[in-house]
């Protein structure tokens, strides 16, 4: 008699090391005096297209608003990480960034098989990478990077903004524009400033330059 066949259906195992996921990479924040420098790492969703993703540079505020919450929906997942301003102080602007992008593509729920990051440099990764000069313009995962990590810093700037409004970290996000340097002339350097770049050094106790 032939041996019957289990009807149970047979057990699917879920890997999250998936073949073939593409990750985008980008940061925002590298030149800022003050805060954080901010990456993060999506894998987009064939299957839930996002229009209109671009360079978060050429969008408006409030359209990167907009694709910040459809991305965060629509991809098949997403990471937001940074480097703090001690961190950056520590071991530099670069290597602060490499870090952030690091903690990005490791905050992923997925592991991808490969890695693209805007600019010419790599983090240190456990996946194949490779750098793409003006990636956030070419790539649309790196693009979207580039929207959640601008919009997540911007935020950080508002929170910036609440702690210390004589700065105006609402208005130029930590760029030294002329309004902040006036701004560190009058009231010197604040936590969140970066003191290993040579605006806020000079304007630190004991220093005359500022």
């Amino acid at each position: 008699m032939p041996s019957r066949r289990s009807s149970k259906p047979e057990q699917i195992h879920l890997h999250f090391e998936v073949a073939g996921l593409i990750a985008g990479v980008d940061e925002a924040g590298r030149g800022p005096l003050a805060g954080p420098v901010v990456a993060a790492a999506v894998i987009l969703d064939e299957l839930q297209p996002i229009a209109g993703l671009k360079d978060s540079k050429v969008l408006t505020a409030r359209r990167r608003e907009a694709l910040f919450d459809e991305i965060r929906a629509k991809a098949l997942c997403c990471a937001i990480a940074q480097a703090s301003v001690e961190e950056i102080d520590q071991f530099n602007i670069l290597q602060a960034t490499m870090l952030a992008m690091r903690r990005a593509v490791e905050g992923l729920r997925l592991l991808p098989a490969k890695v693209l990051v805007d600019g010419n440099r790599l983090p240190v990764l456990k996946m194949p990478g490779e750098a793409i000069v003006d990636g956030d313009a070419k790539v649309q995962s790196i693009s979207a990077a580039s929207i959640l990590a601008k919009v997540h810093r911007d935020r950080l700037c508002l929170d910036m903004h609440a702690q210390w409004p004589h700065y105006g970290f609402d208005s130029h996000k930590g760029y030294p524009t002329p309004e902040h340097l006036a701004a560190l002339r009058a009231h010197g350097a604040a936590p969140v400033h970066r003191r290993s770049f040579a605006p806020v050094r000079a304007c630190l106790p004991g220093l005359d330059a500022c």
